[in-house]
């Protein structure tokens, strides 16, 4: 007799914005060949039937996630099993990593040192702490003073990291709180590198599991408000595409090392109805655009406003022609040369028309804001 597949399975919820309704069913994620399948528990029937569906992955898969699946955002709101509970809830434990205001320049490095680690940018949002949120999230973490007026003096970058046993393998990667410490004993560690001080110390990294539930919780939780960090000027918008979500970090990193400041950053899931609105002026345009539609739709998307003196065609310039294989030709060291696939797959978008960068950071930014 064949041994029985391997599969997990999911309760997933879906907001059906035309009927104003929130929709769940159950999702069965199948390793072998990449494959789900939907059921719709309250009518008692198939909802989608077994198909291969490539961009889900297993690692993506966990409570609060977000999948999307033919243009409809699912978030997973509960195991649905006691074998799938078993066997992904110890894996796909969280915990917080904020990058301080001393190690802005090393952003970048941060989100490349977290998906090299194996772990999962589940949440990411840039913020700008007032002395009580600093003072608060101070406490909560057993932080003292002085790190309370440090993360009040610039941005900060709050990120959700999703992994097996997050909490300690990701204060391995962050290394000891003092950088004489970690050079000692952690030598490859991000304080090793970048720290300054105990309080100039780069990252931080939630203490134990409780803790980085309540410092999640604190910049992701249910009504919970931040201020946007964005400028609106001198501004344009870049947007890395899900296929490229993985190299995220080095994009980041070549943004920043280019002399363009980075003045507002957040992971976004984006809706068909979103991207559509967001993509509109390419309809009738681009013959792709349908296809760049559903591409920003299969992932999370890592967008920022990118500031410098003629922020649109500089950022332009850097991120190469629309197709990849012209950019691999005639601007080879252009994020698109490095990073895309295709015309759809072009890892990266950026403002075309230096008048529309504000409006396209304001979508973003302003209108949608707080949607994310």
């Amino acid at each position: 007799m064949a041994a029985a597949e391997d599969r997990y399975v999911f309760n997933v919820e879906w907001f059906d914005a035309q009927a104003d309704l929130i929709r769940r069913y159950m999702l069965t994620f199948y390793p072998r060949d990449n494959s789900i399948e939907m059921y719709d528990p309250r009518n008692k029937r198939s909802f989608l039937k077994r198909t291969e569906y490539p961009d889900i992955a297993l690692a993506g898969l966990y409570v609060g996630a977000v999948v999307t699946v033919h243009a409809r955002q699912l978030r997973v709101i509960d195991y649905a099993d006691t074998y799938t509970r078993q066997k992904l809830e110890a894996s796909k434990s969280r915990t917080l990593g904020l990058v301080k205001p001393d190690a802005y320049n090393q952003i970048g490095t941060v989100l490349s040192a977290i998906q090299a680690a194996g772990f999962v940018i589940a949440r990411l949002r840039m913020v700008r702490m007032s002395p009580e949120q600093a003072d608060a999230f101070c406490a909560m973490s057993s932080l003292g003073p002085e790190d309370s007026q440090h993360l009040q003096a610039d941005v900060s970058v709050a990120i959700e990291i999703v992994g097996d046993d997050a909490v300690s393998k990701w204060q391995a990667v962050v290394g000891p709180a003092h950088p004489s410490q970690a050079q000692a004993e952690a030598r490859h560690s991000l304080r090793a590198h970048f720290a300054t001080d105990a309080v100039r110390n780069a990252v931080h990294a939630s203490p134990d599991p409780n803790t980085a539930a309540a410092e999640i919780d604190f910049f992701f939780g249910k009504g919970r408000t931040w201020p946007t960090t964005a400028v609106f000027n001198n501004c344009t918008l870049c947007v890395v595409r899900p296929h490229a979500f993985h190299a995220a970090g080095e994009i980041v990193s070549r943004i920043l090392q280019e002399g363009f400041e980075v003045s507002a950053m957040a992971v976004w899931h984006m809706d068909r109805a979103t991207a559509e609105e967001f993509l509109e002026v390419y309809k009738g345009v681009l013959p792709e655009y349908h296809d760049m539609c559903a591409q920003l739709c299969t992932g999370p998307s890592l967008v920022m406003e990118v500031r410098q003196e003629d922020a649109v065609p500089a950022l332009r310039k850097l991120t190469g022609p629309l197709d990849p294989e012209v950019a691999k030709h005639l601007r080879p060291g252009t994020l698109r040369a490095k990073y895309g696939v295709d015309r759809v797959q072009n890892a990266v978008h950026c403002t075309d028309l230096p008048e529309d960068g504000l409006l396209e950071v304001e979508y973003f930014f302003s209108i949608m804001y707080g949607q994310d």
